[in-house]
């Protein structure tokens, strides 16, 4: 219950428990519990929450259906409007808005939407890279995968990962940019969908 209402808090914006109860009214202590697994919540309280996070109650409180009211994804960050075609990932989860969920969806799955041409040949302008917001280092089973990528110098990037030349080392690839050989990479995360969508619209200023 616990895990499955931290989810949806982080699902509707709000980054932390702190800020989700002094928002709504609600008794911090309580609600903290509730999210910690220290005292279990009932069903009133499930739909009081379910109302804020845009959750189904009965998937917050057993675990049964679907659990969004909405189903999709936060859209978390921009992929190639950083320097370098990195990541720019919003303040919040779904600040940039909502993604239509993959069919392999599952409680982590976010998504970022590619902008410009820095993925040209793997994915387009405006197109959507699903994947699970794990931090957890780069093993075996990620190699000649693409993944999203975090560096130990703070970048974020969409890339294939492969073994560098000593242990702790990876090579980075794409279609469209240089390889980065033999990178320090903190943490690497399986990209598991890509679905294309029409380009964003851009915002042209008159005169």
């Amino acid at each position: 219950m616990g895990e499955r209402l931290v989810w949806a808090r982080k699902k509707a914006g709000y980054v932390s428990a702190r800020a989700a109860a002094l928002d709504n009214g609600w008794v911090e202590v309580t609600y903290r519990s509730h999210e910690t697994g220290g005292r279990a919540f009932d069903l009133e309280a499930a739909t009081r929450y379910s109302r804020i996070f845009k959750v189904e109650p009965l998937w917050l409180l057993h675990g049964v259906g679907q659990p969004l009211s909405r189903r999709g994804v936060p859209i978390v960050g921009l992929a190639g409007a950083g320097p370098q075609g990195t990541v720019a990932f919003a303040e919040s989860d779904g600040e940039l808005g909502e993604a239509p969920a993959a069919p392999n969806a599952s409680l982590r799955t976010v998504a970022v939407e590619v902008r410009g041409d820095s993925m040209h040949g793997t994915a387009e302008d405006g197109w959507l890279i699903y994947y699970d917001d794990r931090r957890d280092p780069p093993d075996e089973s990620l190699l000649a995968q693409l993944c999203v990528v975090g560096l130990a110098d703070g970048r974020v990037l969409v890339k294939w990962l492969h073994a560098g030349s000593a242990p702790g080392l990876y090579d980075l690839e794409s279609a469209a940019a240089p390889a980065l050989r033999d990178v320090a990479v903190e943490w690497a995360a399986r990209v598991t969908a890509i679905i294309p969508r029409p380009s964003p619209k851009r915002v042209g200023r008159r005169g």
